[in-house]
């Protein structure tokens, strides 16, 4: 008689369960996580396009069209810090964002970003 190789029913189960969880976990995560790149982006993008004579209500206001494009609706205007590093404008933000897994189980993640580059406060 030939020995069977395979899979059986219950450990079919545990690993469909197990693929199950993961895919909600990512399907749930991937739209703030995009919206987190969206953010960084703009900022990015209005940080570059700063002048030396640009103002915070200007730069706010570049940020706001852009996240009026974008559909970005996490981070507002005013909750941008703007700061100047040399001559170099700085745009930095921080938020946490709360994601809805199964019943009472949630996540928390924590953005934040830099138009520099480095994270914020570092």
């Amino acid at each position: 008689m030939k020995n069977q190789k395979g899979v059986s029913l219950s450990g079919l189960l545990v690993w469909g369960f197990i693929l199950a969880m993961v895919a909600l976990v990512v399907i749930k995560v991937a739209p703030a996580t995009i919206e987190y790149f969206k953010i960084q982006k703009a900022i990015k993008s209005v940080a570059s396009a700063a002048t030396a004579s640009s103002t915070v209500p200007e730069l706010r206001k570049a940020y706001s069209k852009y996240a009026e494009v974008e559909h970005i609706s996490d981070v507002r205007p005013e909750d941008l810090d703007i700061a100047k590093e040399g001559n170099q404008v700085v745009i930095s933000f921080a938020y946490e964002k709360k994601i809805g897994l199964v019943g009472p189980v949630s996540l928390l993640i924590d953005y934040q970003a830099s138009s520099s580059g480095r994270g914020k406060g570092e």
